[in-house]
């Protein structure tokens, strides 16, 4: 449990390490954004460091909670040529887990934004024993919602 904890945080700890100062290119990924499964997430507040807030409405889960939006925090690169890579963690307000996500955000030759992004999602267990089915990872593609 510890381990992939550990991991989720050095993933986050580097993208913050990396941030350099804002530009053009870096505000590509603020905005508001939805995925294949009906997620919506907003990023805000880009400071000049390159870290970001935001929040994450999820459209699926694995509970029978009501599924309430949930608090993100990340940081992002400018890249050299304007597709930004990023990684924030998502603090799930229903559910005793939490998601460290990585990604970058292409824009095709028509200006088609999308955010393609891999990410690691570990849930609380009641032992050390039950570590090894803790962990989820999955892929997610967003694409800007317009307006």
């Amino acid at each position: 449990a510890a381990d992939t904890m550990q991991v989720a945080a050095v993933l986050v700890a580097l993208a913050l390490a990396l941030a350099v100062p804002s530009s053009s290119a870096e505000r590509k990924v603020t905005g508001l954004w939805k995925n294949q499964l009906g997620s919506n997430m907003t990023l805000s507040a880009l400071d000049a460091e390159g870290t970001f807030t935001g929040s994450y409405h999820t459209a699926v889960a694995d509970t029978n909670k009501r599924i309430l939006v949930s608090p993100l925090r990340g940081a992002q690169q400018p890249g050299t040529k304007g597709q930004a890579t990023f990684g924030f963690t998502v603090q799930w307000q229903f559910t005793d887990s939490v998601t460290a996500f990585v990604g970058q955000c292409f824009v095709d030759h028509r200006g088609k934004e999308t955010l393609e992004t891999t990410w690691l999602l570990r849930e609380e267990v009641p032992t050390r024993r039950d570590s090894w089915k803790a962990t989820r990872i999955g892929t997610n593609t967003f694409t800007r919602v317009k307006g």
